[in-house]
């Protein structure tokens, strides 16, 4: 008779049949249900039916089978006296070992077109039940959840290596495991209710690790990509690298503000950016031309940017950026022509991504020391109703328009933002200064001689007329910002001198 009960009940049955003839050598009974118990006995292993040790049929289409006493009893029990007197008194055995993995309930509900009850139906409850059991039980009772786990388990069976300290481990990645599980079923369900809650009170966050990146911000940190499940925004998470070096976190984080910049526009777009900030975005007629218009707004810190397109990169394209030392280009698709062209350097990487023509309201979530800040995406447009003259100079169609731009663009510089624009295309920025006047100055150093006729758009309102005086003396036609300094009719008035037009937005648009 055997020494030992296992009882396995998997649903992906990788690498099954060979830790079960490795358990059975090892003189252990096993117990399976369903499909699980068919595998096995077909293999000629031997392997009793659960029901033949609950005495009781699968019951409901085979939703019950292994919810019975005698199942969690046994896996339950504590090796005291008192809990194998019990045992004994309703003739249940110990269970030592459980091999249990869930209903395929995220591949059901990945599938196109799936309906509620199918996923339903692939919602597992006596698995997780068995799985927890287990590792509450874990001082007397080893679980495995993993079948990548299953050689390294038999090993240390057979070694006599499985202690209490590693049957812990084995529950910490079992609850994880059924976590993990419960989080996929209430956050889709969540989403089939139409439960949109900004800010809810619990927080569940399930990401899954997508890759190991070459290194953190410095060479000597590690760091890794993870895609967030339940989110339907596509993003780097979500992008296939067609060629190119393994990303690094700094190229991630500028492939997220490159993405973020170009999905604003409707019309062809491109964004160079420079640790997190555009250096250079351009609209065109054709993707080329909004290229080459964001290349020229700054041809000096497009050197070793990272690049986001929100239209196919074509071969006349490619041609242009393969004229430029870039780290990254992500687009939604590469000609065949275009990625020949560009893949002949071999460490540039390229990746491609759905949804980078809708800029998507939703969530952001910044980890800080023991917590996470949680927030609304700035996607309020600049629009026409939000501008309020307030200079006697009234703005032309054609300066409204590259105010809108430029204030687009300015969401997306870290303040102090400062963006100067002419003709779609932006042509100085200052980003990330302590005061405002230096970001100007950032701005007008980048456009030189290119400010005379162009616009300026600001984060936030101006406390002194500097500002003002500085796009004076650079040729600047129009500005806008938000307003809402006590100092406004100061600005206005030197405004008014310089004969420029100045907007009031209403809106702020700081961005940390």
């Amino acid at each position: 008779m055997a020494s030992r009960r296992a009882i396995i009940s998997v649903s992906d049955k990788t690498g099954i049949l060979e830790f079960a003839e490795e358990l059975v050598k090892m003189d252990f009974e096993l117990v399976s249900t369903g499909g699980t118990f068919q595998t096995i006995k077909e293999a000629g292993i031997p392997v009793t039916y659960v029901s033949e040790v609950t005495g009781f049929p699968e019951i409901l289409d085979g939703r019950v089978k292994t919810l019975n006493p005698r199942i969690h009893g046994g896996i339950l029990a504590m090796r005291t006296p008192e809990h194998l007197a019990q045992l004994e008194e309703h003739n249940i055995t110990p269970i030592d070992l459980v091999v249990v993995n869930l209903y395929p309930f995220r591949q059901t509900i990945s599938k196109p077109g799936v309906e509620l009850a199918e996923a339903i139906e692939n919602i597992d409850i006596g698995g997780p039940s068995m799985i927890r059991a287990a590792a509450k039980n874990y001082q007397y009772v080893t679980v495995v959840t993993d079948p990548g786990k299953y050689q390294e388990v038999a090993r240390r069976l057979r070694d006599g290596a499985v202690d209490e300290a590693y049957r812990l481990q084995l529950s910490a990645e079992a609850f994880r495991h059924t976590a993990e599980y419960d989080t996929f079923i209430s956050t889709y369900l969540q989403n089939k209710a139409g439960v949109k809650e900004a800010f809810p009170e619990r927080f569940l966050l399930l990401a899954e690790k997508q890759q190991d990146l070459r290194y953190g911000e410095n060479a000597q940190q590690r760091a890794a990509l993870y895609s967030c499940f339940g989110n339907n925004e596509h993003g780097v998470g979500q992008a296939v690298q067609l060629t190119g070096l393994q990303l690094s976190y700094n190229n991630t984080l500028d492939l997220d503000a490159a993405m973020n910049v170009v999905r604003e526009f409707a019309e062809p777009a491109a964004t160079i950016i420079k640790h997190t900030n555009p250096c250079g975005v351009g609209l065109g007629a054709d993707i080329r031309e909004a290229w080459l218009k964001a290349y020229e707004g700054d041809t000096l810190a497009s050197y070793g940017g990272i690049v986001a397109v929100n239209r196919e990169v074509d071969l006349a394209c490619a041609l242009e950026m393969n004229k430029v030392f870039l780290e990254a280009i992500i687009a939604p698709s590469f000609s065949e022509e275009a990625q020949s062209v560009l893949a002949a350097k071999p460490k540039l990487r390229l990746l491609t991504v759905d949804g980078l023509d809708a800029y998507k309201p939703g969530i952001t979530f910044y980890p800080i020391k023991g917590g996470l800040l949680l927030q609304e995406m700035d996607t309020e447009p600049v629009k026409n109703e939000y501008m309020r003259v307030v200079t006697h100079r009234q703005p032309t169609p054609e300066e409204v328009a590259q105010m809108q731009f430029a204030m687009t663009v300015a969401k997306h510089v870290k303040s102090n933002a400062v963006v100067l624009a002419k003709d779609y295309q932006v042509i100085g920025v200052g980003a990330g200064q302590m005061s405002r006047i230096s970001s100007v100055d950032m701005a007008f150093n980048s456009a030189q001689h290119r400010s005379f006729g162009a616009v300026m758009a600001s984060d936030a309102f101006f406390t002194f007329r500097d500002t003002v005086d500085a796009c004076a003396k650079h040729g600047i036609t129009a500005i806008v910002q938000p307003g809402g300094s006590i100092y406004d009719a100061i600005s206005v008035s030197a405004a008014n001198e310089a004969d420029i037009a100045m907007v009031f937005t209403g809106v702020r648009h700081f961005h940390y």
